[in-house]
């Protein structure tokens, strides 16, 4: 998808701050707000406009605070993106909408279905996270040393996570290649078969690209996010929600997907042999389709 397919727009929050959208698709179908990963921004990898549009989705993504456009909101927990999206379609007019988090993002979309109860219709996770301290799993087992080294760092080094991302958003900056070139030792076969695809590959360098350049606040902001209490209750999400993963995911492990089903009564969890992390851009058709029911059709705020 080209920049050129989506509309861009500013949307002012309650507190003050600017965060950078962009809609797609069909506008007056089926909303659903697409959640990117970590590092990550609305320019993010997702079906061409055109597609969004024959799969007859009202596609809405924007950059998390501290990404791309987007104000920085410091101290930010993951329960604080139910707001942000809650602003977002007010101001485009939408009352109910589905949800999906990609990776870093997937903890962000469970923030909106446990805390906008009454909007949200459904709910997906494609390759995410469960809580940091969560009971009965070891969360960092299968991961890959980079995520492990910078989550870890989270708990126990601030100033040394602080300056480890600079250095990187600052490489990235420079040439967004060189984030891919840094994950690819740690990607498993099915990952690399994904990331050669040309066309994928720059979806995912402008998407760092776009959200790097003013800096890694919101990367830094994130990594702490996820790390500490999300602030809500997984029990307290009432809508239907699929956790997708790729059995060999290194970076968000698929014990995670099943532990999240484990304390979300409407969830089911759908593991793909042959897939992995990166996976999650490929089935993201797929899953915006099972998203847009014909009966969560946008119903416009009054």
């Amino acid at each position: 998808m080209t920049r050129q397919d989506a509309a861009q727009r500013t949307v002012t929050t309650p507190d003050g701050r600017h965060l950078a959208v962009e809609t797609s698709g069909s506008p007056d179908g089926p909303a659903v707000f697409l959640l990117h990963g970590t590092p990550g921004s609305r320019s993010g990898p997702r079906p061409r406009g055109i597609v969004v549009y024959r799969l007859g989705v009202h596609l809405v993504c924007y950059d998390r605070p501290g990404y791309g456009d987007s104000d920085r909101h410091e101290g930010r927990r993951v329960a604080d993106a139910a707001a942000d999206v809650a602003a977002i379609a007010d101001d485009l007019g939408i009352e109910r909408f589905a949800v999906v988090g990609r990776s870093g993002g997937g903890p962000h979309a469970l923030a909106c279905a446990a805390l906008l109860p009454d909007r949200v219709t459904r709910a997906a996770v494609l390759v995410g996270l469960a809580p940091a301290g969560a009971p009965d799993l070891d969360w960092y087992a299968g991961m890959a040393e980079s995520n492990v080294e910078d989550y870890g760092r989270a708990d126990e080094d601030l100033a040394e996570l602080t300056l480890n991302l600079k250095v990187r958003a600052e490489e990235a900056r420079r040439d967004p290649m060189t984030l891919l070139d840094f994950l690819r030792p740690q990607l498993p076969d099915e990952d690399i078969r994904v990331v050669d695809d040309v066309a994928i590959r720059r979806l995912l360098t402008d998407m760092y690209s776009e959200a790097l350049r003013h800096g890694p606040e919101g990367w830094i902001d994130d990594v702490l996010a996820i790390r500490r209490g999300w602030g809500f209750d997984l029990s307290a999400i009432r809508a239907e929600v699929r956790l997708w993963h790729g059995e060999q995911d290194r970076f968000s492990p698929v014990e995670h997907s099943h532990w999240l089903a484990s304390r979300i009564s409407r969830a089911e969890v759908q593991v793909q042999p042959g897939a992995a992390h990166f996976g999650a851009v490929e089935i993201l058709p797929q899953t915006l389709t099972w998203l847009a029911t014909p009966d969560l059709a946008t119903t416009p705020r009054v």
